[in-house]
């Protein structure tokens, strides 16, 4: 795939133009954004992400296009992680809803440089040493069995951040301020400067992605070698995901099954980077250094087929699970709710029998009522030790 440098000018003004939206249009104005206009956007930064591909697939061939739609959805997909993360950094930092975007976009804009970098290196990595999609391949593999395993174990609710070294490191020897100072990342007091939480948040955010990127990176680099495609799905699928977090805050916990679909979708992406690894073998001790086909590699079109039908899966089995349990607890809350029931009704039919009985005697109305706490003082007095009544 020969891209011009035009091609390239073009994506990244793409990207500038759409985090100067993001800057003036909503962080500037420091707002907690609504779901309706967080739909809107996520909506809208999909769409450019389709239109891009489209574009792709026009210019370049449909192997091309299906490469990046490939690449796009994993890393959609993958980035999901990111949000899990997202929501415990800021819960954990207390950052006020209305500096949150600043705070993410901030963020985003680190994962970025940082992916761009690691783009670069994987290419020039896969361009010079072929047995580097080995290493990639038992990677992602070995990460398919991890997420496989967050989905067996059960979620702590009490989950807390963990800050990580880098953070600990600037916190230590850069001082802080006590909180907020508005929407300011540093502030300078009585003439010394201080770095704000904002600012270690955004850290924070940044350095976590690291970690992600580690993961999302040789994964696409099983599906493309191309780095325009690589850098163009990261961008986009990173671009929207401010607008992802505002829409789907609170709804991460009803995606169960999301492990088990990455992991599904890592092992995948893993084996197939293994087998295309065999097919260009280089390694004297793997097949004699010689190349082997016993395997055939599947298709972009079988891998595209994979990640979606994967996903859809994943979403429809977690909706399952959600109804099922809701109404599980439905019922439960109605065997509970008869349990008491029985036991009040009955002592209703007593009384009202007991009443009719005495209307039916003759009984009247005015005569002296029983004491009703009669028994229970009897009973009291019967179960006394000898010797403790009172005289």
């Amino acid at each position: 795939m020969e891209v011009h440098a035009l091609g390239w000018i073009v994506l990244i003004a793409i990207v500038v133009v759409m985090i100067t939206v993001d800057i003036v249009g909503h962080v500037r104005t420091p707002h907690a954004p609504s779901m309706k206009e967080a739909a809107w956007w996520s909506v809208a930064y999909i769409a450019m992400a389709l239109v891009f591909g489209v574009v792709i697939w026009g210019v370049y061939g449909s192997q091309y296009g299906g490469e990046y739609f490939a690449g796009y959805v994993t890393e959609k997909s993958l980035s999901v992680d990111n949000l899990f993360v997202w929501v415990i950094i800021i819960a954990a930092f207390r950052i006020p809803r209305k500096y949150q975007q600043e705070v993410l976009l901030a963020g985003i804009i680190i994962a970025l440089v940082l992916r761009f970098v690691f783009i670069m290196l994987g290419a020039a990595a896969i361009e010079n040493f072929s047995w580097v999609f080995y290493v990639f391949g038992a990677f992602l593999v070995y990460t398919a069995i991890a997420q496989a395993k967050q989905g067996v174990e059960k979620p702590d609710e009490h989950e807390e951040y963990k800050e990580n070294r880098f953070v600990r490191l600037v916190r230590r020897f850069v001082p802080v301020t006590e909180g907020f100072v508005g929407g300011k990342l540093v502030h300078r007091h009585a003439g010394k400067t201080m770095i704000t939480p904002m600012l270690l948040a955004v850290i924070a955010i940044g350095s976590a992605d690291i970690l992600f990127a580690v993961d999302s990176i040789p994964a696409i680099f099983g599906l493309t070698q191309e780095p325009y495609l690589v850098f163009a799905a990261n961008a986009f699928s990173l671009l929207g995901l401010r607008q992802l977090y505002f829409l789907i805050d609170g709804l991460l916990d009803k995606l169960v099954y999301l492990h088990y679909g990455l992991a599904l979708i890592l092992g995948f992406i893993g084996v197939k980077l293994v087998i295309h690894a065999l097919a260009t073998n280089e390694l004297g001790f793997i097949n004699g250094g010689e190349e082997w086909h016993g395997i055939p590699e599947p298709t972009i079109a079988v891998s595209l087929l994979w990640i979606v039908g994967v996903l859809a899966i994943t979403v429809i089995a977690s909706i399952w699970k959600n109804k099922k349990d809701a109404a599980a607890a439905a019922a439960g809350a109605g065997v509970a709710a008869d349990v008491v029931s029985p036991g009040r009704s009955g002592a209703t039919t007593a009384d009202a029998t007991a009443a009719s009985g005495a209307i039916g005697r003759g009984t009247s109305t005015d005569e002296p009522e029983s004491d009703p706490f009669a028994d229970d003082r009897t009973v009291a007095r019967s179960q006394r030790r000898p010797g403790t009544d009172s005289h």
